[in-house]
């Protein structure tokens, strides 16, 4: 299926450092994935799109992200990589597509925006196709509108945007892009549910308004592991070895960088952590990052011996999950409310 990757830092980032350059970069991976598990879909080839916020604020251009997407492989896209060289961003989304659902146009590539906030998604919900009309009615007229595509994914951003209480405010708080976020995976196991679903829905979400990020790895199941999703902090990511070998480094306890991303960007081992399945990572605007569970039916507690049974099957078949060895995980333990990652 997709991947995605996000970064966040205290000082804008060259872009190719993270599309383009890297050996294992996002855009390398949609066609070359050393973790991948899918052998129905080698590639990520039906599009890409990558979102970014301004440096600094310029009244005359506004706060809103900008988009580059194509329908094009994104390794085969000569723009992209020129546009990469020449541009920095302190925040940015990436996002490689293979195709389950909707059309090959750009109105299905993600991210998405609406106002000041930027979306994608890696997973799939399930027999999308039952719940997709209960989705909309319960949709205002204007997020209604808004949509362009064709896609589950888009659909799920227009609950998400409904779940705001002002869309079109300034900014939000953490806190609430992470109610929003709570509410829109209850309303679509709610759908589920009604419909009489059974199979589980994949919710790797992500969203930000340019200062903070909420991203989740997530799963309507007690029984199967959700979509792989990782995280790097540090102080510096840069290259250390021609070839496009990059590392993390942390010279001190400051998190100038954060990174999230469906499949790490390095093969270096002590660069990335797991993050939990049933799980939300929230970055706030001064780069502190927390882990969150997302406590309801489908949570196992990390105390409980199921946490390390979920089984693999259900999102390896559809090329969603790194095997678990691959990397380190980060430690079990009992949360209380979250954790300071």
């Amino acid at each position: 299926m997709c991947r995605f990757v996000i970064y966040k830092g205290t000082s804008p980032v060259q872009l190719s450092h993270l599309l383009t350059r890297p050996c294992h970069s996002i855009i390398n991976q949609a066609f070359d994935s050393r973790l991948r598990l899918d052998h129905r879909r080698p590639i990520n080839g039906d599009g890409f799109g990558v979102g970014w916020y301004d440096t600094v604020y310029d009244e005359e251009l506004g706060s809103q992200p900008c988009i580059f997407t194509s329908v094009t492989p994104a390794w085969n896209n000569a723009n992209l990589i020129r546009l990469a060289e020449k541009i920095k961003s302190p925040l940015v989304f990436g996002h490689v597509r293979a195709t389950t659902a909707g059309s090959l146009s750009l109105d299905n590539c993600h991210p998405f925006v609406f106002g000041k906030v930027m979306f994608m998604h890696n997973g799939g919900i399930a027999d999308f196709h039952i719940i997709k009309r209960t989705l909309q009615s319960g949709l205002p007229d204007e997020i209604f509108n808004t949509v362009q595509g064709n896609t589950d994914s888009e659909w799920a951003f227009a609950l998400f945007l409904s779940k705001l209480a002002n869309p079109h405010a300034k900014s939000f708080t953490p806190k609430v892009l992470q109610k929003a976020m709570l509410d829109t995976i209850s309303a679509l196991n709610n759908y589920a549910e009604e419909a009489g679903i059974t199979e589980p829905s994949l919710m790797n979400f992500c969203v930000t308004d340019g200062e903070s990020v909420v991203a989740t790895r997530y799963i309507s199941s007690r029984q199967d592991e959700a979509a792989s999703l990782w995280f790097s902090s540090g102080t510096t990511f840069s290259e250390y070895m021609t070839g496009g070998h990059y590392k993390m480094t942390k010279a001190d306890k400051r998190e100038n960088i954060i990174m999230i991303a469906s499949e790490p960007l390095t093969f270096e081992k002590a660069d990335w952590m797991e993050i939990r399945t049933n799980n939300m990572v929230v970055i706030t605007p001064k780069m502190n990052v927390l882990q969150i569970p997302i406590i309801d039916k489908f949570y196992v507690s990390p105390s409980d011996p199921a946490a390390l049974n979920r089984g693999t099957d259900f999102a390896a078949a559809k090329g969603l999950l790194s095997p678990r060895n691959s990397l380190a995980p980060v430690q079990g333990r009992e949360p209380a409310s979250q954790i300071i990652i």
